[in-house]
C-alpha cells in the first residue's frame, strides 16, 4: 500500500506554497445566493460560461455515487487513519452534491435551462450502470466494488486537475460573478485538499497497475462524452444565443486563450502522468493554496 501521509506541495504564484502539514478533512457548510447570478456569469464569455456550467449537471449524481460507494466500502477498512480520511471525503462530497443540486433549480432552471432530461440520464448512469452489484457471489460483488473504487480514483484525478484550474484561472480578474466563481473555487479547493484519498482507498482494496490503467481508459472517453453532451444540452436551450458550430468553436477557443477555460489537450495529456509507476496525486496542485482559499471562501464564511 502507498504511504497515507504524503503532503507534498508545489509552488504557485500566489505565495501559498508553504506546506501546511497533514490536513484533517472535514465538510464545510456553505451558503450561496443565486438570485442575481446571470446565465452568462463570465462577462463577454457566454460560451465559456455555459461550458463550465455543464459541471452543475454532471456533479450532483456523480458526487452522490462517490458517497454511496464509499459508505459501502467504509465498514471493510481496518486502517483507522484511512477510514477517518474516507469519512472526511464522504462529508465533503455530500456537501458538493447538495450545493450543485441547488444550482440546477435556483440557477439553470431559473434561466430556462431545464435540467430534468439530463439528470434522468445521469441517474441511470450512476445509479443503475455504476451502482452496487446485487446479484452473484460475494467474491463477484467484492470485485465489482474494487473496480468502482478505481473508477472513482480515475475521476478524482480529473477533479483535482480541474480544481487546480479553478484556483488559478482568470475568472475573478475578468469580472466573473463572485457567487459562481466561489462555488467552483470552493469545490475545486476541496478537490485539491482531498486529492489523494480516492487513490489510496482504491490501492488499499486492490492495488495494481493494470487495474488502475483500465479504469482510466474507461473514465476518460466517458467523461469527455458526458461533458460534450451536457454542453450541447445547455447551448441548445440557451435561447439568448444563436451561434452556429463555427461561432461556438471560435468562442470556446477564445475562452481558452483568455484563461477562463482549461485547455482540453492539457487535461488529456495530464492523463499520461497517471500512468507513471511512481504517480502520487499530490503532484497536482497545492494543499497550501487550497486551504488558504477555503479559509477565505465567501460561501463558507457566510454559512459560518
Amino acid at each position: 500500500m502507498n504511504d497515507m501521509t504524503h503532503t507534498d506541495d508545489h509552488a504557485h504564484g500566489d505565495g501559498t506554497s508553504a506546506d501546511p502539514g497533514p490536513v484533517e478533512l472535514h465538510a464545510r457548510n456553505v451558503a450561496f445566493d443565486w438570485d442575481d447570478v446571470p446565465l452568462h456569469w463570465i462577462p463577454g464569455h457566454p460560451v465559456a460560461s455555459n461550458f463550465i456550467s455543464v459541471l452543475n449537471l454532471l456533479l450532483p449524481e456523480g458526487e452522490r455515487w462517490f458517497v454511496q460507494t464509499y459508505n459501502e466500502a467504509l465498514p471493510l477498512v481496518a486502517d483507522d487513519e484511512l477510514a477517518s480520511r474516507m469519512r472526511g471525503f464522504i462529508g465533503q462530497e455530500a456537501m458538493h452534491a447538495e450545493a450543485h443540486d441547488h444550482v440546477l433549480w435556483e440557477f439553470l432552471d431559473h434561466h430556462g435551462i431545464d435540467p430534468r432530461p439530463y439528470q434522468l440520464q445521469m441517474e441511470w448512469i450512476f445509479r443503475k450502470v455504476l451502482g452496487p452489484l446485487d446479484t452473484g457471489s460475494q467474491a463477484a460483488r467484492d470485485k465489482h466494488l474494487v473496480e468502482r473504487l478505481w473508477l472513482i480514483a480515475a475521476l478524482e484525478h480529473y477533479t483535482a486537475i480541474l480544481g487546480d484550474f479553478a484556483l488559478n484561472n482568470t475568472w475573478t480578474r475578468l469580472g466573473a460573478h463572485p457567487t459562481m466563481a466561489d462555488l467552483f473555487m470552493w469545490h475545486g479547493a476541496e478537490e485539491v485538499e482531498h486529492r489523494a484519498v480516492a487513490h489510496d482507498v482504491a490501492a488499499y482494496f486492490g492495488d495494481g497497475y493494470l487495474r488502475r490503467g483500465r479504469a482510466m481508459f474507461v473514465v476518460l472517453p466517458i467523461l469527455l462524452i458526458l461533458i460534450q453532451r451536457g454542453y450541447r444540452f445547455i447551448m441548445g436551450q440557451d435561447r439568448s444565443l444563436s451561434y452556429n458550430y463555427f461561432q461556438k468553436t471560435w468562442h470556446y477557443h477564445r475562452g481558452v486563450r483568455a484563461g477562463v477555460l482549461p485547455k482540453m489537450r492539457t487535461i488529456v495529456f495530464a492523463t499520461f502522468s497517471y500512468f507513471r509507476p511512481g504517480f502520487r496525486p499530490e503532484d497536482i496542485g497545492s494543499t497550501a493554496q487550497a486551504v488558504a482559499y477555503l479559509a477565505s471562501s465567501p460561501a463558507a464564511r457566510n454559512a459560518a
